[in-house]
C-alpha cells in the first residue's frame, strides 16, 4: 500500500499514581516482538487499516475503513505483549493509539474476535492468563467496594451523559417499518421510559401491588411503579445512588409509596407481589448467581412475577471467557460476568422453583443508546474536567462506551428482558 502523512497528537498527562500501568509500558522484547507478529498477521484480513508513524498502512480495509493510528508502535506492542486486550486498552488509555472511528475500530475486531487469536494461543491464553482479583469476589464487603468503584464516582459525573431519567441500561426505541431501533438524543428520555414500562408490564405491576426492585440505579423505575398504584421497596449498594434515589422519591411527593433501602440483596426481608431487576445480575458474580435467583424466589409471593432485564453473551463465549480478566473488570466493572440465557435458565433450575416464560431480545437498541451517550459525553469533556475527571479518565471512559457499543453492534454480547414465574 502506498505511505500517507500522519498528524500526531500529544499524548495525554498521566498521574502514575493513579494510573500505574498507564504510565509506564511494561513487558519483555520477546512477548512485543511475538505480540507485533500476530497483530500484523491478524490485522492483514480484516476491513480496517492501521497506520504506523511515517505513513506505513497494513490491514485489509479500503478507503472509508476505519483507520487505527499507531503514535508509538514501541510502546504499544509492549503492553499488547504484556497483557493482551488489557496492553491493549491501556495503550489508548496512554495516547499510544488513536482512531477517528473508535466504535467502528472496535466493532472490526470484535466481529472477528474468535479468529484473531490462533487457536492454539487461545487455548494458552485460557490457561496462563490473568485471573481476576481475589478482592473483587462479590462477597458482602466485596460487592460494596465493586459498585462504590464505578457507580459511586459521581452522580455529575453520570448527568453529563445520562437523560433526565438518570437510567442507566439500555433503552427501547420506537423501529421503523423494517425493524430498525429510531434512536435519537431528543428520544432517549422516552424510550428509557418505554423500557421501565415494559419491564413493569412484565412484572405484572399495578394499582396495590407490593413491588421489590434489586438495584436501585438513580430511581426512575421505583417513581414510575409508584405512579402506577403500586408500593415499592428497592435496594442498592450504593450510597450515591440511595441518596438521590432517596431525594428524588421525596421530591416526587411518593416517600409514603416508596422505601429506598442500603442494603444488599442477601439480606432483604419480606414477600412481594412482583420484583424488577434491571442490569444488575451482571454484577452479581458467577459464585453468586444461584445465591441471587434463590433471594428472588424466597421473596415472590405465590402467583408473582418477576421481570428480569440483562446484558448477555452467548454460552460458549460465557464458557470459554468466564475465568479471564479483562479491561472492562480491570477499570470499569470489578468482579463482574455477564451471564448467558442458557447460564440463567441452569441457574433458576437448580436453586429455585422459577422459569423463563418470556424473552425479548433488543441488542440493537443498547448500540443505539450507547452511541449517544458516548456523543453527550464527549461533548461534556470540559464540564468532566472540571468536576475532577483527568484526560486519561475521559479517554477511560470513552474507550469503555465504544467498546461496549462495539460489542452489541457485532452482536458479541446483547440485552434481554426476560419474564420469570413459577410453572
Amino acid at each position: 500500500m502506498t505511505s500517507t502523512k500522519m498528524t500526531h497528537t500529544a499524548p495525554p498527562e498521566v498521574d502514575a499514581g493513579r494510573w500505574p500501568d498507564v504510565a509506564t509500558a511494561h513487558g519483555s522484547r520477546v512477548r512485543a516482538a511475538v505480540a507485533r507478529a500476530l497483530f500484523t498477521r491478524g490485522v492483514a484480513r480484516l476491513p480496517l487499516l492501521v497506520r504506523f508513524p511515517g505513513g506505513r498502512l497494513l490491514g485489509g480495509g479500503s478507503s472509508g475503513a476505519p483507520v487505527m493510528v499507531l503514535h508509538r508502535p514501541r510502546s504499544f506492542f509492549r503492553r499488547f505483549g504484556a497483557s493482551g486486550l488489557i496492553g491493549f486498552g491501556e495503550a489508548y488509555l496512554a495516547g499510544d493509539w488513536d482512531c477517528a472511528d473508535l466504535t467502528g475500530l472496535l466493532t472490526v475486531f470484535a466481529a472477528h474476535a474468535a479468529d484473531l487469536v490462533p487457536p492454539w494461543l487461545q487455548w494458552m491464553r485460557s490457561l496462563a492468563g490473568p485471573r481476576p482479583p481475589a478482592e473483587v469476589q462479590q462477597t458482602r464487603e466485596g460487592a460494596r467496594r465493586n459498585i462504590g468503584h464505578h457507580y459511586d464516582l459521581s452522580n455529575e459525573l453520570f448527568a453529563l451523559f445520562l437523560d433526565e431519567t438518570m437510567t442507566y441500561s439500555s433503552a427501547l426505541w420506537a423501529t421503523d417499518a423494517g425493524g430498525t431501533p429510531v434512536a435519537a438524543d431528543h428520544l432517549l428520555a422516552e424510550a428509557q421510559r418505554r423500557k421501565i414500562d415494559r419491564l413493569l408490564d412484565r412484572a405484572g405491576v399495578g394499582p396495590g401491588c407490593r413491588l421489590l426492585e434489586v438495584g436501585t440505579g438513580w430511581g426512575e423505575l421505583a417513581v414510575r411503579a409508584a405512579r402506577r398504584g403500586a408500593e415499592v421497596t428497592t435496594v442498592t449498594i450504593s450510597r450515591e445512588q440511595h441518596a438521590y434515589a432517596a431525594r428524588r422519591v421525596a421530591q416526587a411527593g411518593l416517600a409514603g409509596q416508596v422505601s429506598v433501602q442500603l442494603r444488599d440483596y442477601r439480606d432483604i426481608e419480606g414477600t412481594f407481589d412482583a420484583i424488577c431487576s434491571c442490569e444488575m445480575i451482571e454484577a452479581v458474580g458467577e459464585r453468586y448467581w444461584d445465591e441471587y435467583f434463590a433471594a428472588l424466589d424466597a421473596h415472590l409471593a405465590p402467583g408473582g412475577r418477576i421481570g428480569l432485564q440483562t446484558i448477555t453473551m452467548s454460552h460458549d463465549r460465557m464458557l470459554a471467557t468466564r475465568h479471564t480478566y479483562t479491561w472492562i473488570q480491570k477499570y470499569i466493572f470489578p468482579g463482574g460476568l455477564l451471564p448467558s440465557v442458557t447460564a440463567i435458565e441452569n441457574s433458576l433450575a437448580s436453586a429455585t422453583r422459577l422459569r423463563i416464560t418470556g424473552h425479548e431480545d433488543f441488542g440493537a437498541h443498547y448500540a443505539g443508546t450507547l452511541r449517544i451517550w458516548r456523543d453527550r459525553f464527549c461533548a461534556r469533556a470540559g464540564e468532566a474536567a472540571r468536576l475532577g475527571f483527568d484526560e486519561v479518565f475521559q479517554r477511560m471512559w470513552t474507550f469503555y462506551l465504544a467498546y461496549s457499543e462495539a460489542g452489541f453492534r457485532s452482536g458479541y454480547i446483547g440485552v434481554s428482558q426476560l419474564t420469570l414465574a413459577r410453572i
